[in-house]
């Protein structure tokens, strides 16, 4: 087998765990009881560290919209639609943060901007100050957690804009939402890092016992924790 059947056997082995990530269920959606966070949130985003961020948001928009039509959880809705973009963007992020820090702080600068250019979003205007902790986390990318809580946080900006703006929650609901959103991004980075540890780590032992060798999958060695002994 050479080394690009390889690589596309892991692709192909990384969407079918990603799916079955997606079938996990952690929360519903707070506002929308037809729509919850699953799994995929932890495993989406790390794809953007391991295959890079084109590759790895392609495959997240790519899974994200199977499991939904295959699962019956497609929203055929501009919120619905929107929402395939939240983990890809945070894939994106995951995979260049550490070496560009503005991937992780323009679009929540500009979701800050949008949010408070809404009159609801204008008067839960502390809402908004939330995405000031991805901004500093991309600051300190170099670390595991930080990364990934700037990189859950992409999600959360884009997905948070498009219920503002599509669905109309009124202001009350934004500033209850603060403590949740403090605790559930807070858990995704936690499940984002642990997910990229585990992973990062089978993939270097794999490649390293098949002597694969290729420039589509990065290996991060600082969180590679199995190794094939000489």
């Amino acid at each position: 087998m050479n080394d690009n059947l390889k690589l596309g056997v892991f692709l192909v082995l990384f969407s079918a765990l990603s799916f079955v990530f997606y079938s996990v269920n952690l929360s519903y959606i707070w506002g929308s009881q037809a729509q919850s966070f699953t799994m995929f949130q932890f495993i989406g985003p790390v794809g953007g560290g391991i295959l890079g961020p084109g590759i790895g948001a392609a495959i997240a928009v790519g899974v994200d919209f199977a499991a939904k039509v295959i699962l019956g959880k497609m929203s055929w809705d501009l919120v619905g639609f929107i929402r395939l973009f939240t983990v890809a963007a945070a894939a994106i992020c995951f995979g260049m943060v550490r070496g560009n820090k503005w991937a992780g702080i323009i679009i929540p600068i500009a979701g800050m901007s949008l949010f408070w250019a809404n009159p609801v979003g204008a008067e839960a205007w502390g809402y908004a100050l939330l995405w000031l902790i991805p901004v500093a986390a991309s600051l300190f990318a170099s670390n595991l957690f930080a990364r990934s809580l700037a990189s859950t946080f992409q999600a959360h900006v884009i997905g948070s804009l498009a219920f503002l703006y599509l669905v109309g929650l009124p202001a009350s609901a934004w500033w209850a939402l603060i403590p949740l959103v403090l605790v559930e991004r807070t858990l995704f980075a936690a499940g984002i890092s642990v997910t990229y540890v585990f992973l990062n780590s089978i993939v270097n032992y794999v490649m390293e016992r098949m002597h694969v060798k290729t420039g589509l999958v990065r290996i991060e060695p600082a969180y590679a924790y199995l190794r094939v002994k000489e």
